[in-house]
């Protein structure tokens, strides 16, 4: 009894010691903007790599969800003679919730793992340690500029997502099916709030940004420094991000909408 007790203590003690060391992290970098922001050639630089990674497989995934929105969306509202919705329908799905959802999913999955993996490799080669021994901080040489630019270039991402989604479902409604294309914009254009729609959107992607970016950049951070242990850490920045991105989205929805 005494052992499992023991070995729940010292569980216990790990994990809060865990969660120490990731906050004390998160807010370092929180403080670093100012910093980064005074460099932003090295955000800059950060952003357009971490967006090309991500570009292709963000366009044509948003395309193709676009056209599956506008099939289903088309043979529900027929049903109830609302055929004419369906632009609202696809736009409002695409910019509440598939949009920064599904891009901060394929961002984790493509560009995340490209920042612990490069992370985790430049600890396995000494190079983070050869930095501290330069007197160089390597939380805010190499970590904060790629957090930023994580946290930044998700929102474009998450809009090119929408967008191209948007597209896909007119392509699909209008061009194929023959959905009246006045119809389509218009209730579009009616049924969709800056504010209230795409305003929330642009606030998760953030929200999501922040929370992949950081758990990326830590798992390398923390990785072992071998090649097995960079491996790892590689796969639970999938996993890790996965599940905050789809649980922050339950609360974040719950906020939003005042359930």
């Amino acid at each position: 009894m005494m052992n499992f007790v023991a070995r729940v203590g010292a569980a216990t003690r790990a994990w809060l010691a865990d969660v120490g060391h990731a906050t004390a992290l998160f807010v370092r970098l929180i403080l670093l903007a100012p910093a980064c922001l005074r460099r932003f050639g090295l955000v800059r630089d950060h952003m357009h790599f971490l967006g090309n990674y991500s570009l292709a497989i963000i366009s044509v995934s948003g395309l193709f969800v676009g056209f599956v929105l506008a099939l289903q969306g088309y043979n529900t509202l027929q049903r109830f003679g609302s055929a004419s919705a369906l632009g609202m329908l696809v736009a409002l799905s695409l910019v509440r919730e598939l949009g920064p959802v599904i891009s901060a999913l394929l961002f984790t999955g493509r560009a995340g793992t490209s920042l612990t993996a490069e992370i985790g490799l430049m600890k396995a080669g000494e190079q983070l340690s050869a930095m501290e021994m330069m007197a160089i901080d390597p939380v805010q040489r190499i970590l904060a500029p790629r957090f930023w630019a994580g946290v930044l270039v998700m929102p474009i991402l998450g809009a090119i997502f929408s967008a191209v989604g948007i597209i896909g479902g007119w392509l699909v409604g209008v061009v194929m099916i023959g959905v009246d294309p006045g119809s389509f914009w218009g209730q579009m254009r009616d049924g969709v709030d800056v504010w209230a729609d795409v305003g929330n959107g642009v606030i998760k992607t953030l929200v999501f940004g922040l929370t992949v970016s950081f758990i990326a950049l830590r798992q390398g951070y923390e990785a072992q420094p071998t090649p097995d242990g960079v491996a790892r850490a590689t796969t639970r920045t999938v996993v890790m991000a996965s599940l905050t991105v789809l649980a922050l989205d339950f609360v974040l929805t719950a906020l939003m909408f005042k359930l």
